[in-house]
């Protein structure tokens, strides 16, 4: 079976310019991002600020993502809620501007139950033809999607994958050995990523990947091409910049980061704030030592 979504994905940041969206940062991202040989685009996650994007801006964002791809990449839109409705409303509208697939966090807050949680994604399948993405990060949600939903969720016609952000590499495994090979499993936690794909992971949904987008698709390439020492030595590499994308809460170094290289302006939506001096500076040394900066 074809995997639409394999290889290096960056879950792309938003940027801001003067409190709005900077439609022009964001278009010359996307290009950066197709050259440097990233795989997939993934606008409106959690590193893209979803939860500070009012509904026409998140539109907006997805939409302007899919016109300035043309085509050359798969775009998955991040279209989740903790509100069934509200998830629909949005996967539907990436649907009618031409995203490739939906990639939707598990409800937050209201701590659905694995039987509630299945009602969600299900409904949300049926309202569409896209193909989903399931994406579970309990240390964002307090909500655990476990193995066995997961099993159940992938009987649905376009259920084809999730990002597993659990950091629990016992848990994947078993999701991936219970799915079979159809089933796409991603990495969301970038430390993981190379002993996810060992485990049959079919690439990364990735924060990093908004700082070094050729390395960690080279990475994915060395692996898909066997060459499997040569990926884990990447990875091995990355690790200390994959740290320092997480001093503080993400996206604030991973945009910090980006800012720095000259790609958007240093601007975030409260609640979320810039970093405090001490972390800037730890950050700013690990930039200097990747000659990022």
């Amino acid at each position: 079976m074809d995997h639409p979504f394999q290889g290096s994905l960056v879950a792309l940041i938003t940027p801001f310019k003067k409190g709005k969206v900077d439609e022009e940062a964001l278009k010359k991202l996307v290009e950066w991002h197709i050259a440097e040989g990233t795989d997939g685009i993934v606008p409106c996650g959690t590193t893209g600020e979803s939860a500070t994007l009012d509904y026409e801006e998140h539109d907006r964002v997805i939409e302007i993502v899919v016109k300035q791809v043309k085509g050359r990449v798969r775009v998955l839109a991040g279209t989740g809620s903790n509100a069934t409705a509200e998830a629909i409303q949005i996967t539907r509208h990436a649907e009618r501007v031409g995203a490739d697939g939906a990639l939707l966090v598990s409800p937050y807050y209201n701590k659905p139950t694995q039987e509630g949680l299945y009602r969600h994604y299900k409904a949300i399948a049926e309202s569409v033809s896209l193909p989903l993405i399931l994406y579970n990060v309990p240390g964002r949600t307090s909500v655990n999607i476990l193995p066995e939903t997961v099993v159940r969720l992938a009987g649905i016609k376009n259920i084809v994958g999730i990002k597993e952000a659990c950091g629990n590499l016992t848990q994947i495994k078993k999701v991936i050995e219970l799915c079979g090979r159809d089933f796409t499993v991603l990495s969301g936690e970038d430390a993981q990523n190379f002993e996810i794909i060992a485990l049959g992971g079919r690439g990364m949904i990735s924060v990093t990947a908004n700082v070094v987008p050729q390395r960690l698709a080279r990475m994915w390439d060395r692996y898909a091409a066997g060459k499997k020492e040569e990926a884990k030595g990447i990875h091995e590499a990355l690790l200390p910049l994959h740290e320092a994308m997480f001093f503080e809460t993400n996206p604030i170094p991973v945009k910090t980061a980006v800012a720095l290289m000259g790609k958007c302006e240093e601007e975030w939506r409260l609640p979320l704030c810039e970093m405090e001096k001490q972390n800037r500076e730890r950050l700013l040394q690990v930039l200097k030592e990747y000659q990022l900066i």
